[in-house]
């Protein structure tokens, strides 16, 4: 699934569905993300694997921040891990962290979820 510069894989773990990131998150990349997020369908968690993402801007906070809000509506947790520490502190600027679990490993998230 790819628009932009943005790839997106969605794969089963558990009760969660893994979003493995390929690319820049960026206002361009809606239609891929959400399209992903629908794939995921009714997963109890979503993780959001970071670990390809090259960048992100404000407009894929943004992004993020929508993808947050309709995983609350369907009561789903939403869990990341791969981030570099420059994204994190984006994170925590952004108090993100405070919504989205960040974890170290794959295996953290999934144990989370």
């Amino acid at each position: 699934m790819t628009q932009g510069t943005l790839n997106l894989d969605v794969r089963q773990a558990g009760s969660a569905s893994i979003l493995d990131v390929q690319g820049d998150i960026t206002a361009a990349s809606e239609q891929t993300l959400m399209d992903a997020y629908s794939q995921a369908g009714n997963a109890k968690s979503i993780i959001l694997n970071f670990s390809g993402l090259e960048y992100m801007n404000s407009g894929g906070i943004g992004l993020l921040v929508t993808l947050l809000v309709r995983a609350n509506r369907q009561k789903q947790k939403l869990l990341a891990f791969g981030l570099t520490e420059h994204y994190k502190q984006i994170f925590e600027l952004t108090r993100l962290d405070e919504a989205i679990t960040i974890h170290d490993s794959e295996q953290d998230a999934v144990a989370s979820a």
